[in-house]
C-alpha cells in the first residue's frame, strides 16, 4: 500500500489536484489499484453542484489516469517524466460518485508503442461501476 508521501514521489500532481489517496497494489509497466475517499470538503464541491454534490466526471477521469500513471512513471526508464492525456475513448459514466464514496480505481495498460499507450479504466463504488473506458497518454 502507497501513502500519499510515496504517490508523490512517482507521478507529480501535488494537491489540490493529487486524485488517489492511495494505492493498493502496482505492477510497473502493467497495471495500478487506487483508491479515492471523497470527501465533502473537496474543492469542486463547492461549484458542483450546490446542496447536491457530485463529483464531476472529469475528475474520475483525472483520477483513473493519475491511478494509470503510477503504474506507467514507476517504470525506472520513466522516472522525471509525466504522463499526459492524448485520449478518452469509450468512456461511459454508470453511476453517480457522491461524498462519503470510496471510489476504486483499476488500470491495466493494454497498449504501448514508444511514448504513446493506452491503458484500460475502471472506477467503482462497492462493487458497482461508476466509469469506464479508455485513456490514451503520451510520456514527456
Amino acid at each position: 500500500m502507497l501513502n500519499k508521501d510515496e504517490i508523490k514521489k512517482i507521478i507529480p500532481q501535488r494537491e489540490p489536484f493529487l486524485m488517489i489517496d492511495e494505492v493498493e497494489e502496482y505492477i510497473s509497466g502493467e497495471s495500478a489499484t487506487a483508491y479515492k475517499y471523497v470527501n465533502e470538503e473537496e474543492w469542486y464541491f463547492k461549484g458542483h453542484f450546490p446542496g447536491n454534490p457530485i463529483m464531476p466526471g472529469v475528475l474520475i477521469c483525472e483520477s483513473l489516469a493519475q491511478t494509470g500513471a503510477v503504474a506507467i512513471l514507476s517504470m525506472e526508464e520513466n522516472k522525471g517524466k509525466n504522463a499526459l492525456f492524448g485520449g478518452i475513448d469509450k468512456m461511459k459514466f454508470k453511476k453517480m460518485v457522491v461524498p462519503g464514496d470510496k471510489l476504486k480505481l483499476e488500470v491495466k495498460i493494454i497498449k504501448r508503442k514508444g511514448p504513446i499507450g493506452v491503458g484500460e479504466a475502471v472506477a467503482t463504488v462497492d462493487g458497482k461501476v461508476a466509469a469506464k473506458g479508455e485513456l490514451t497518454f503520451a510520456l514527456v
